[in-house]
């Protein structure tokens, strides 16, 4: 019957009749037979099942074998015996090099046949031995597969005891090795299919025998954090990850953590590979084991090695967002990694370029799980631009790619940085801000954050970038007894001549620290401003003069000498002068007082007060770049006394405010002790709660600089409880209160004044309006009697016919931003620029000292953006767009430089004659030995740092080409990323990018 079935089988006939013929032998079988004749059948069918060319003759093969099982199982146990069996899994079957590769479904086929035979537990003690030794010989997946099922299907062949652990450690590292070469869709779910078939195996022993559990996980983690082997471990390891029992997660990550055995590296290597599981598609809980292992590292503080791998991976990450499948677990990842990474905004910032690209690509996708996503991400994105303000230029596009989304309130802000921090103690992460391999492209150097100073840092940025201001600091002689401006010329010197991309203020830090600010809390930096100008004054006033120079230069009198001796570099740079006036409404005696400033401090009219300069003859005003001609007839300039004007009715609430350019009052007044009070603001009887304390957002009518200075120069009516006491009338009376400036500083510092102290809620408020700035600025100065002449002569713009003002100009220099809603919070940054005289200095004729020509010094200097360390170009475009982009980010304080006038000009010249003479500032011998070593220092520094993050760096697992997710996805219109056919498609190579 054997030589019917064989030439049946390996006739020509075609298939149907064949499998007639075959049925008429496979009946026949079914009767009773010799033992010689089923020996032949079984050996034929064997055959046929193992060598046969196509499936048809395996087909045929399998039917006899399980006929014979069935009618003939005493012939078919003798056959199917132990010595059989060890020579096919030993040697095979077939031709030498055409061995068969259907041995295990042979195996598994005939094991149903013999389960209740005496020989069974021989046969399951050899295939406990012989499974054991094929998983160490690593079989493909397929085979391992195969193996899978055999066990799975008959658990008696499973090893048993210590050969169980063994067991589950090879086949660990079988799948390990497990690579899938085909890109087709087919014969990857094929690969996916084997993989899990291995998986489930060792899921259903760790379910009987959990002692297997920590071995196996053991031998895992030996496998992902091994530096030795030339091919990264295969991402199907994250199908065994997904059968550990959840509850042993604490103990495993809590143990791997403390182990001292497991070095930085290996550790690096191993969660660098966990993290790449998260492009693998079918497995469950992975993002928890990655997240949970990522936390156990931030409770022991190994933040070195949590800032390398996130920096390594997020963008991989990132790029699996675009896939449905594996979306939620990267997603979770993703938020983790992002949220924890509080220290730096180097993770957020490597994302920037990619995320316009994938919120686009989620939105054509339109599904449930695209919609989920979006929210989720824009939630995340709202949570890293309220950390890391500061960046509008970088933000912006992200920002319009958002916009439509829905944005987190601020709790909810804070409670997700919060509770995903890797430490509360900020002073832990200190040695891990931002790495900067080189200087910045503008050349200009960064500060670093010491712990919510930004404050300062924006301020010391804008001082630097006072020009001038920075030029006499870096001339101050050795020796001058000032500690800290000797501090702050240190400062400035790194700041101008050193080679690193940022450096540390630490030491002024502490030497400026107001005494009653709170370490670490973010302050008011307008605040520490006055106080650091203060002190500065101070200290040079006590007797200890910097400016010297001036003393024998050719271009001064002795009167001018004496009266730039007599002031202090901070009185001649920042310093200005105000008349503040009272009249009496009833005998109309006025009392006047001078006082000095140097900044004016600028609060915000009320909402329904509507500050215009049209009403006024001489308005604070804004221009552009322009040629101030000299006027053409000096008389012009003659004001005309406050007594002219009708005396305004006490009951006349809606008497208009008097223009401050029409108090052209000649008398004497006073002189104030200079810098007495540093800064002039609204006088408390115009009650600033009832100024700005009411807003919460912007108002629908903007506001601008020359508005806010109207409003602080125009007069106030005091009556009420504010009633004035008059001293001729030697009784209280309703009068009028307006402030005149009297000189113009050379820098002019003007603080919005944004907060404001509600007493209802027992908090500070923010006044979010957008406050247009020009980038030049008209301010009126009151000249007196005796200058008229010399102010015609000056080429000053001034008012018209019966006034006493002339317009002085000045430059924009430098903008500090807030972002936040209280100053007790946010971040600080500013916008910088270098303003000098644009004209060679000349002697000028009559008087007349050269001003700006047309070069337009308002726009053709370039802007740069100082946010702590980072420093980069902007534009002036950036700086009056910042909060229409970003409504929490509002200018604070303002520089303007004087340009070159009467006031200004000896003061002009004679810096300009010392630049002439000494060209650059010339720095004290200490000081520049200080800059070269530290230089040197600096690149011995990044040469010993480079060869240990090389060797750091190539510890971790590479994940190559990970941005062709975007690049296809960009390229492709048609798909949206995703690998199933309701996610749009993508086709295989994109499937197949997805799990490898």
């Amino acid at each position: 019957m054997d030589k019917i079935l064989e030439a049946v089988v390996m006739s020509s006939y075609p298939n149907n009749v064949k499998q007639g013929l075959v049925r008429r032998v496979i009946e026949a079988a079914k009767q009773p037979m010799d033992s010689e004749q089923c020996w032949s059948m079984l050996e034929l069918s064997t055959k046929l099942y193992l060598t046969g060319d196509t499936k048809y003759k395996r087909e045929i093969g399998k039917e006899v074998l399980e006929v014979y099982g069935h009618y003939h199982p005493e012939e078919f146990e003798e056959f199917f015996n132990v010595r059989f069996l060890l020579s096919l899994l030993q040697e095979g079957y077939g031709p030498l090099g055409k061995r068969s590769h259907y041995v295990l479904d042979y195996i598994q086929l005939g094991l149903q046949f013999v389960l209740e035979s005496p020989s069974a537990n021989s046969i399951f003690s050899l295939l406990r031995i012989e499974v054991l030794r094929k998983v160490c010989e690593r079989p493909s997946p397929k085979q391992c597969a195969k193996i899978s099922k055999l066990l799975t299907q008959h658990p008696q062949c499973i090893p048993m005891g210590k050969h169980q652990v063994l067991f589950c450690q090879q086949l660990i590292r079988c799948i390990g090795q497990f690579q899938c070469i085909s890109e087709g869709e087919e014969d990857i779910m094929e690969f996916l299919e084997q993989v899990n078939k291995v998986s489930g195996l060792l899921q259903r022993i760790w379910r009987s025998q959990t002692s297997a559990i920590l071995p196996s996980l053991k031998e895992l983690f030996t496998i992902i954090s091994s530096t030795e082997e030339q091919e990264a471990p295969s991402n199907a390891l994250a199908s065994v990850v997904q059968f550990v029992p959840l509850e042993l997660m604490d103990g495993v990550i809590r143990n791997l953590t403390n182990d001292d055995s497991i070095t930085d590296v290996q550790m690096m290597m191993a969660i660098g590979r966990m993290i790449d599981w998260v492009s693998w598609p079918l497995g469950k809980n992975i993002d928890k084991w990655i997240i949970a292992l990522l936390k156990g590292l931030a409770a022991v503080k190994k933040f070195s090695i949590l800032i390398e791998v996130t920096l390594s991976k997020i963008e991989k990450v990132f790029s699996k967002l675009l896939y449905p499948i594996v979306r939620e677990g990267a997603l979770s990842v993703l938020q983790y990694m992002l949220l924890s990474f509080q220290h730096s905004h180097e993770a957020f910032h490597l994302l920037l370029p990619h995320i316009p690209r994938l919120v686009a690509s989620l939105k054509k996708e339109d599904s449930n799980s695209a919609t989920s996503s979006l929210e989720q991400l824009a939630e995340l994105i709202h949570c890293m631009f309220f950390r890391f303000s500061g960046f509008p230029d970088l933000y912006e596009p992200v920002l319009e790619a958002v916009k439509a989304l829905p944005i987190p309130n601020e709790d909810r802000i804070k409670h997700l940085l919060g509770q995903n921090a890797w430490t509360s103690q900020k002073n832990e992460l200190a040695c891990f801000y931002p790495r900067l391999a080189s200087k910045s492209d503008t050349g200009k150097i960064g500060l670093i954050n010491l712990g919510n100073t930004c404050y300062m840092n924006s301020i010391i940025q804008s001082l630097f970038m006072a020009s001038d201001f920075r030029h006499s600091v870096l001339n101050l002689t050795e020796g001058n007894s000032q500690p800290l401006m000797t501090k702050l010329q240190w400062l400035f010197a790194f700041l101008e001549h050193s080679q690193r991309p940022a450096i540390s203020p630490e030491s002024f830090l502490s030497a400026s620290w107001p005494p009653w600010f709170t370490p670490g809390a973010q302050q008011d930096c307008s605040e520490y401003l006055k106080y650091l100008l203060d002190r500065l004054h101070e200290e040079e006033k006590t007797g200890k003069r910097i400016y010297q120079k001036l003393k024998q230069s050719s271009l001064m009198s002795q009167a001018v000498e004496h009266h730039y001796l007599n002031k202090t570099l901070i009185e001649k740079m920042f310093g200005g002068k105000m008349m503040t006036k009272i009249r009496c409404l009833k005998c109309l005696n006025v009392s006047s007082r001078e006082e000095a400033f140097t900044d004016l401090s600028l609060a915000f009219p009320p909402p329904d007060r509507h500050v215009s300069g049209s009403t006024s003859v001489l308005p604070v005003e804004e221009i552009g770049p322009q040629f101030i001609e000299p006027p053409e007839n000096s008389s012009q300039l003659m004001g005309s006394p406050w007594i002219q004007r009708k005396t305004p009715s006490a009951r006349d609430s809606a008497a208009p405010p008097m223009p401050v350019e029409t108090l052209g009052f000649q008398e004497p007044g006073e002189a104030a002790n200079p810098l007495s009070g540093n800064a002039i603001g609204v006088d408390a009887a115009k009650d600033p709660l009832s100024t700005f304390g009411e807003q919460a957002c912007a108002s629908k009518d903007s506001r601008s600089v020359p508005d806010l200075i109207n409003y602080f120069l125009s007069p106030e009516r005091l009556t009420a409880e504010n009633k004035y006491h008059c001293e001729k009338c030697a009784s209280l009376q309703d009068a009028e209160k307006v402030a005149e400036l009297t000189e113009g500083p050379h820098y002019l510092i003007l603080t919005l004044l944004r907060f404001s102290f509600d007493p209802r809620t027992m908090k500070r408020k923010k006044i979010l309006d957008n406050v247009s700035i020009p980038v030049v600025l008209k301010l009126p100065i009151l000249v007196a009697p005796e200058e008229t002449e010399d102010v015609c002569r000056c080429g000053k713009d001034r008012a018209g016919p019966g006034t006493g003002f002339m317009s002085v100009v000045y430059d924009l220099c430098s903008v500090v931003v807030h972002s936040g809603i209280s100053s007790e919070s946010g971040h600080y940054y500013c916008y910088s620029r270098d303003c000098t005289d644009t004209m060679p200095h000349e002697q000028p004729q009559d008087g007349a000292p050269k001003t700006t020509s047309d070069k337009q010094l308002d726009f053709e200097i370039q802007w740069y953006l100082f946010n702590d360390t980072r420093v980069s170009f902007s534009s002036f475009e950036s700086v009056s767009n910042v909060t229409s982009f970003f409504p929490k980010d509002t200018a604070y304080v303002l520089f303007y430089r004087q340009r070159p006038g009467r006031q200004s000009f000896l003061l002009h010249e004679a810096l300009a004659e010392a630049g002439r003479v000494h060209g650059e500032p010339s720095l004290h011998k200490d000081l520049m030995e200080a800059i070269s070593k530290d230089n040197i220092l600096y690149l011995q520094e990044q040469e010993k740092e480079a060869r240990n993050r090389a060797a750091y760096i190539s510890a971790l697992p590479k994940s190559p080409l990970w941005w062709r997710d975007f690049d296809r996805d960009k390229d492709d219109d048609s798909s949206s990323g995703g690998c199933s056919p309701a996610a749009g498609g993508g086709g295989s190579g994109s499937f197949h990018g997805l799990v490898f």
